[in-house]
């Protein structure tokens, strides 16, 4: 049985690390979104990669969902001093990932062999693929004009309203190569943002073709329970876009792309209006706090794929 989960940053990877856990490294691939990626500091920074990287190694912060555990900020502390920018925090211990990115990137590796080198060095087995090896850049519309989406989400913690998207250099994107579409039995779409995490995916040009050519189950999980998002800006977003912030939207959303869709609990009684968009539908607790809850929603999601037609 061999899997694609496609993700992008926090909630994403609890999913991915449940899903490491339950499917063995040689039938399991990531596909992880890169739209949030962009230069600061001389540095190549790739938010969603380096989530999951460390996820999976286990060195993630639990306290943010982001960063590493037992960091120092000596490195900030110093660059304020200077009068430098502070506000997208690279701690001291993350700070060696990013310098070995961009020496291996000047030395002419691409960013998935880089990601492969970083993976393997850290003790991981799973195989993680950037989306594409292009750059992509996510753009949020605001009132204000359009913003960088780490400006959005990092600088401005997300309190513009939000217009729409914009995912610059994609009509020039190739999906990464490494990606295999063939002798799958599914394809799994984490509880990652819809529009900034996930749409990025699907809009590289032959993306939703090589999905479809597959011919597989494609599952997703809800990112909203009960009208809220468990992490991130999704219910937000979908207010300030006049789209109710529901898991049936979140259903409707992917519904030209997924075959089935995973429910929480509080959202049962959508299960009729979901099934009502052509979808098969499982009804599982989908908040996940310790690891016990990745790993059982993670086993629930691959037995779901194995009982779609």
């Amino acid at each position: 049985m061999k899997y694609l989960a496609f993700t992008g940053g926090v909630g994403g990877a609890k999913l991915a690390l449940g899903l490491s856990h339950v499917v063995s490294a040689d039938e399991l691939t990531f596909v992880v979104n890169t739209g949030d990626d962009f230069k600061h500091l001389g540095f190549h920074i790739s938010p969603d990669v380096d989530t999951l990287t460390y996820t999976l190694a286990g060195r993630s912060n639990q306290d943010t969902g982001w960063g590493t555990k037992n960091e120092s900020w000596h490195f900030m502390e110093a660059l304020e001093g200077l009068d430098e920018p502070t506000w997208f925090r690279l701690g001291d211990r993350d700070l060696a990932l990013h310098v070995y990115r961009r020496e291996r990137l000047a030395a002419g590796l691409t960013l998935t062999e880089t990601t492969g080198e970083i993976a393997a060095k850290l003790g991981i087995s799973h195989r993680i693929l950037p989306m594409t090896d292009d750059p992509v850049q996510t753009y949020v519309h605001t009132p204000k004009g359009p913003l960088a989406f780490q400006h959005y989400f990092v600088r401005d913690r997300c309190k513009p309203s939000v217009s729409g998207f914009e995912f610059r250099g994609i009509a020039d994107a190739r999906v990464n190569p490494v990606i295999n579409f063939d002798e799958l039995h599914g394809i799994i779409v984490c509880p990652s943002n819809p529009f900034v995490s996930v749409d990025p995916i699907f809009a590289i040009p032959g993306m939703k073709e090589g999905i479809r050519r597959s011919n597989v189950p494609v599952v997703a999980v809800s990112p909203i329970v009960g009208g809220a998002a468990i992490k991130g800006p999704t219910a937000k977003m979908m207010k300030e876009l006049n789209v109710p912030s529901t898991a049936l939207e979140v259903a409707r959303h992917y519904d030209n792309i997924i075959t089935g869709f995973v429910l929480d609990e509080a959202d049962r009684e959508a299960t009729k209006s979901v099934q009502g968009l052509g979808l098969s539908i499982d009804v599982q607790p989908t908040v996940m706090v310790t690891l016990d809850d990745r790993i059982a929603l993670a086993h629930a999601v691959v037995e779901f794929i194995g009982k779609i037609p």
